[in-house]
């Protein structure tokens, strides 16, 4: 982006210039933005309307729909950012959407701010609370990692020797492993629920320092699946049972190299079928 002024400073007098200097680069920065929303509405078009071939489909339309949003919405926080300080105090931007939307049962953690100083500016005293303003932000934390500890203490009598007295250990789905029942439910829903595979899935532990292969995720799975075999068996035997049977054709992306372009994407329903849950 060009920020050389396209004509002579030397006629305007010296204390403007700056202010002069940042209208050109706010007039250049929003050039560029505008290059960068036209093309990305000239992409929109294109497969909205374009060959059949080159269309997209509703969720990769979704995507690009995105990324337009986002471009606008980058392109209005740079004018707020650069607004000239004549202009005035900058107004808050009001949010066009999922106002007033917060759950009442979310958990909610109060910041109190208060003034620098309550001392009347007159001098006649403190100054007393009469109000307040309320305002409510959504925060989002990211997934807690924790370590349970079970502790089994041991006990013994010092008048006999009769032995020593310790709590059993609890039963656990892994004996011996890493997981509780929590974590691998965690990953159980992250594959098959959120289509995250189990690679990003260990990329995302690694962020925390928690060093987990994704064969060791694999293991916790195959483990699960096993244990929960019983529960499927029962709900293929109600479903079978039942006069009629309905199937989810959401698709997914997958890799299927080689499939062509028209069978990269798997009925979520797919492996239902496969294994006899889709046959009366």
């Amino acid at each position: 982006m060009s920020s050389v002024p396209s004509l002579d400073l030397s006629a305007i007098p010296e204390d403007q210039r700056e202010a002069v200097l940042a209208v050109l680069r706010e007039r250049d920065a929003l050039r560029e933005a505008n290059k960068r929303l036209e093309h990305l509405v000239a992409e929109l078009n294109q497969v909205v309307h374009g060959k059949k071939s080159e269309r997209l489909s509703e969720d990769e339309r979704q995507l690009a729909f995105e990324d337009l949003e986002t471009a606008v919405a980058e392109v209005e926080a740079q004018q707020a950012e650069e607004a000239p300080a004549s202009s005035g105090p900058r107004r808050a931007k009001t949010a066009r959407r999922n106002r007033g939307n917060l759950p009442q049962g979310l958990p909610r953690t109060e910041q109190v701010i208060e003034p620098a100083s309550l001392d009347c500016p007159c001098g006649c005293g403190t100054m007393h609370r009469i109000g307040e303003d309320r305002s409510e932000r959504l925060d989002i934390v990211p997934a807690q990692l924790r370590v349970i500890v079970t502790v089994r203490p041991k006990y013994a009598c010092r008048a006999c020797a009769e032995g020593i007295t310790q709590a059993p250990a609890p039963a656990h789905l892994i004996e011996g492993g890493l997981p509780t029942e929590g974590a691998i439910a965690h990953v159980l829903v992250a594959k098959f629920a959120d289509h995250l595979p189990l690679y990003r899935q260990s990329q995302v532990l690694a962020r925390s320092g928690i060093d987990l292969q994704r064969s060791t995720l694999a293991d916790w799975v195959g483990t699960a699946a096993f244990h929960l075999a019983p529960v499927v068996d029962r709900l293929a035997e109600h479903l079978k049972g039942s006069g009629k049977l309905f199937m989810d054709e959401t698709t997914a992306p997958v890799l299927e190299p080689g499939a062509g372009p028209n069978k990269d994407r798997l009925p979520l329903g797919a492996g239902s079928r496969r294994s006899g849950l889709g046959r009366r």
